[in-house]
């Protein structure tokens, strides 16, 4: 297994960035004039791209773990509407994650077109992680955004059309770069933005490229708490000393993927942006798309037993961790619970850990609780379609990526609503497809302590199958 992990560098990063104008320099004594005639900028300014998407992915996962259905905010210290969910585009939040996005695609466009150039010193390996990571924000814009303006006070972009960008920009970066790892990067994360655009030709032939080159591929995030920027999610999920974050009862048992050991500023752990697992998913999904049962099921299986298996895991002691933040108290805490994952589902144990009789075993990167006897059990599309769907929920938890399977977008924020004329009434509209529940139901619960017993209010994999025909969601059917 390879493993490719980003560092981020806090000195480098230079340059300061307005919602409007993200090159905008606001140190009066670091023009841009004089920034790009150092030496060694483009290097620099690579090191505040990396920083920077650092900083982006604490927004999309913080804020795409508890729009969907894998968190609950227990507490008070970040969103307390996202979890009904209520999306508006005054939301500061909306406009905090939007203007960190943006900020990264325009770091790279004058990285690109600016920094790069004036300096001599410029690698082609360099130039490709601009193109790279420039990238990387522009499938953000399509994949979290119901529209993005392409540049400063610009018209309105559709999804397809920063997807599209995006794709160019791997593209670019793949034919600069000699480096294997970040060639595997940009296959995966072009079969990931052709497979949200529906493009199951596309999708599937970059999959299949991703798990020649490395079939346990993964490229992660790094963070550091003492010279940098900390893991977000890793706060609310283990080193507050409150419990911030609750997870869905049924993925109990994957919580929490970030933990520390000693002083947290010192073990900050890294968050995964792309993994082979993506690849795997897709050939499942596309050969269910054509009727394919049992090659669906190798993908699914291949997955399970050659990737997910292999995976680590780590022993924490979790034992502070009691589920009792202060909106909801009845979390069950031992293992001797039974779920149900819908009033009408048969009951299950297995989800539940109990923290304080010891350490606890967590996958730290991908983890599930189907088998490979599951996967056999299907008889029908539908069947195997809902086991696809609730493995991505558990292999992609705490990163981000189920706000996006659940077929929901953010809309554009209000900040820019009132600055950009081309702005319409539609685009301040978040997308929030229909048989999405409200009320908080995403994330509601019974819990029957006389009988030891969970029921989930609604599992919202069935209803993704239910509705997989829906533009929102499930991109291949």
């Amino acid at each position: 297994m390879k493993k490719y992990i980003y560092s981020i560098a806090l000195a480098a990063s230079l340059s300061g960035c307005s919602f409007l104008n993200p090159t905008e320099v606001t140190n009066p004594n670091v023009t841009d004039e004089v920034f790009v005639d150092n030496p060694n900028a483009a290097a620099s300014w690579l090191n505040g791209m990396r920083r920077q998407l650092a900083l982006t992915l604490n927004q999309t996962v913080v804020l795409g773990e508890l729009t969907s259905d894998n968190y609950y905010n227990n507490r008070t210290q970040s969103s307390k509407v996202f979890d009904i969910p209520q999306i508006i585009s005054t939301d500061v939040d909306v406009n905090t994650l939007q203007a960190t996005v943006q900020k990264l695609r325009e770091m790279g466009y004058f990285g690109i077109e600016t920094v790069a150039p004036k300096d001599a010193a410029t690698t082609d390996d360099m130039l490709a992680e601009m193109y790279f990571l420039r990238g990387i924000a522009s499938m953000f814009c399509g994949e979290y955004f119901v529209g993005l303006p392409g540049s400063a006070l610009s018209e309105i972009m559709h999804p397809e059309q920063h997807l599209h960008l995006a794709i160019a920009d791997f593209e670019k970066a793949m034919s600069l770069s000699d480096d294997v790892s970040q060639k595997t990067a940009c296959l995966l994360a072009m079969a990931r933005s052709y497979y949200h655009m529906g493009d199951k030709t596309n999708a599937v032939k970059y999959a299949e490229d991703v798990l020649v080159a490395d079939p346990m591929y993964i490229k992660e995030i790094g963070y550091d708490g003492v010279n940098g920027v900390s893991n977000s999610m890793q706060f609310f999920l283990f080193d507050s000393s409150n419990d911030e974050f609750a997870p869905l009862p049924r993925l109990d048992f994957l919580d929490p993927k970030y933990y520390s050991i000693g002083n947290p500023d010192q073990d900050q752990k890294p968050v995964a942006l792309l993994k082979a697992e993506e690849a795997y998913f897709i050939l499942a999904e596309a050969a269910l798309a054509d009727n394919q049962l049992e090659k669906a099921k190798t993908q699914l299986k291949n997955l399970l037993q050659e990737v997910i298996a292999q995976r680590p895991t780590a022993s924490i002691d979790d034992s502070k961790e009691t589920r009792s933040g202060g909106n909801r108290t009845d979390y069950p805490l031992t293992d001797d619970y039974w779920l149900k994952t819908n009033p009408d589902a048969p009951a299950r144990t297995g989800f539940i850990l109990d923290r304080q009789k010891g350490n606890v075993t967590i996958p730290v990167v991908s983890g599930t609780s189907v088998t490979a006897v599951e996967i056999d059990a299907a008889t029908t599309v539908d069947e195997l379609l809902e086991t696809l769907y609730l493995m991505r929920q558990e292999v992609f938890l705490a990163e981000g990526r189920r706000v996006i399977d659940l077929g929901i977008k953010y809309p554009v924020s209000d900040i820019e609503y009132r600055n950009n004329s081309n702005v319409q009434a539609e685009h301040i509209r978040a997308q929030i497809p229909d048989f999405i529940p409200g009320n908080r139901e995403l994330d509601d619960f019974t819990n029957d302590v006389e009988n030891k017993q969970i029921t989930l209010t609604i599992d919202m994999n069935k209803v993704l199958v239910e509705n997989k025909t829906n533009p929102a969601v499930v991109p291949f059917f």
